[in-house]
């Protein structure tokens, strides 16, 4: 993804990007409630198994690490925000 200077874009560009970053939360959102169902299973499912392996926990850190790297992606539109509420556009 490239980096814009939100500050120097016209009103118009910034309520399209507003638009996407509307649509960006609830994806983000989304994605981040799946995963971590799929980690709640995992981990009851380890919990409720009686052969405890620890090979188990492996495949459970591929959750982790997309929720840190959409958690991560988020915080970046925080440039936009800002001159979204600067121009009273928010």
């Amino acid at each position: 993804m490239e980096k814009r200077d939100f500050s120097e874009m016209t009103t118009e560009e910034l309520l399209i990007e507003q638009k996407k970053l509307k649509k960006s939360k609830i994806t983000h959102a989304l994605l981040i409630g799946f995963l971590a169902g799929i980690l709640i299973f995992g981990i009851t499912a380890w919990i409720l198994n009686p052969d405890r392996r620890l090979g188990f926990f492996i495949p459970m850190f591929l959750p982790v690490l997309f929720i840190y790297k959409v958690i991560k992606n988020s915080k970046n539109n925080a440039d936009l925000e800002a001159v979204l509420k600067e121009r009273g556009l928010s």
